[in-house]
């Protein structure tokens, strides 16, 4: 018999944290209130999400994603333990864990951020259920868009699959929320139960290359660290600093170096860094030096991201299917060639362009948005493999991977989602005497 749990305002609270590893514009610390005694940060490794997937047998989270998460959860329990609290660390199924650690510390709400892709969401309900049956409950708040869903000025079953119609739909109408005020202090930490321990590498990854990635490439284009700290540090130097968001729309489609462009979104994936402080960074940068094209081009970034994310939450497992939001069959017809999509994966298709930045990618977890698209509409047109092994790999190797945004691309690339038309098929040859004119960067990773 599922025990009853009180309406009354708990006094002990989980924060179960998953996408949303930060203390910045964080409402389920910043809201607690004064009727919380205790309140238990927790951050749970589950194997599923290292566990290879259906479509080539990856990890999940590959080695350099996977290293950057345990920087972010070392860098979250440092900042956490800096105004007197800390970070519960624990492994397993969330929803075998947490009604667990409800029995533990006595509590009677667990609060969470909600997810909008199905794996997740299955969780989430998995633990609403297994945290009824211990009398407790699941409070989920939105955190991981820049626009609330609530704001939104056209119901979700109503939203565009094509991104310009839904731009034009909500763009001008559409309002940012402040960001949650700093939270200087937290609720006592329940000492008794201790902290955990943060896994090394190979413990949450459990494949033969994870220890390769525990060192940075010296020639990578993202050399950073994961957490917080390291996310506010760069969102300071790239907008403030040295001002380069003044030319980010100038810049963007650059392929080598840290600064051609803002390299935010592996901190904005795992939700060390949030969409709205970035939001409001920029409207700072424009009250002192103005606006133009740049400051309003990474703010329609956001949009993009935005927008797959609502896409996400309209179809559900639509975005995963092959043949896409409105089953149609991608074209060209896909094959299934191991021995070519190894090829592909290792920088070994022949192809100068593509090798470059797939070496990139295997060495780094990064490569830039122009080589994204240019290997993907490789691996479609040229080589016509299943685009969904793309998107599997992508999954596996980027250190910035987000589901919605990574499987919606793929999709888009495909011809089977957003906007969905034929004809996206990239010349290769023009692409790398645009964008590599003189072939440094080919020669700096395939040379």
């Amino acid at each position: 018999m599922p025990l009853s749990y009180s309406s009354a305002p708990a006094r002990r609270v989980i924060v179960w944290l998953r996408h949303d590893l930060r203390l910045h514009d964080h409402e389920n610390f910043a809201t607690l209130g004064g009727l919380v005694e205790e309140v238990l940060p927790v951050y749970v490794f589950d194997p599923r999400e290292f566990a290879p997937d259906r479509y080539i047998g990856a990890p999940k989270t590959g080695p350099h994603r996977a290293a950057f998460l345990l920087e972010t959860v070392l860098d979250l329990q440092a900042r956490l333990r800096a105004i007197g609290s800390d970070l519960y660390v624990a492994h397993g199924a969330p929803e075998t864990v947490l009604p667990e650690l409800v029995r533990q510390f006595e509590a009677t709400e667990v609060r969470a951020t909600r997810e909008h892709t199905s794996e997740e969401i299955t969780v989430e309900t998995a633990v609403e259920t297994a945290l009824r049956g211990v009398g407790a409950r699941l409070r989920l708040t939105e955190a991981l868009l820049l626009h609330h869903p609530d704001d939104l000025p056209i119901r979700l079953a109503d939203l565009p699959l094509g991104f310009t119609k839904f731009r034009q739909s909500v763009e001008k109408r559409l309002r940012v929320r402040d960001v949650f005020a700093p939270i200087p202090s937290l609720p006592a930490y329940p000492a008794r139960l201790g902290a955990g321990a943060v896994p090394t590498l190979a413990a949450p990854t459990g494949h033969p290359d994870a220890a390769d990635a525990a060192e940075i490439d010296p020639r990578t284009a993202h050399p950073f660290q994961g957490g917080e700290t390291a996310a506010l540090a760069r969102l300071d130097d790239y907008i403030h600093g040295r001002r380069l968001l003044g030319t980010y729309k100038q810049t963007r489609n650059g392929l080598m170096g840290e600064g051609f462009s803002s390299k935010l979104s592996a901190w904005l994936a795992n939700g060390s860094l949030s969409p709205r402080q970035v939001y409001h960074e920029v409207r700072r940068y424009e009250a002192r030096h103005g606006a133009n094209d740049s400051t309003y081009w990474l703010l329609f970034e956001l949009l993009w991201r935005d927008f797959f994310r609502l896409v996400a939450l309209r179809v559900g497992t639509a975005i995963f299917r092959p043949d896409g939001l409105r089953g149609q069959a991608p074209r060209p017809h896909q094959r299934t060639d191991r021995a070519l999509f190894d090829r592909w994966t290792q920088g070994r298709t022949g192809a100068p362009f593509v090798d470059a930045a797939m070496r990139e990618l295997r060495l780094t977890g990064w490569t830039s948005n122009r080589m994204r698209q240019n290997v993907a509409s490789y691996l479609i047109n040229t080589l016509r493999l299943d685009w969904r092994w793309g998107a599997a790999w992508f999954e596996s190797r980027l250190v910035d991977y987000d589901p919605c945004s990574n499987w919606a691309n793929w999709q888009y690339l495909a011809g089977t989602g957003t906007d969905a038309r034929e004809g996206r098929a990239f010349d290769i040859g023009q692409q790398a005497r645009a964008y590599d004119p003189q072939g440094a960067y080919q020669r700096y990773w395939a040379g």
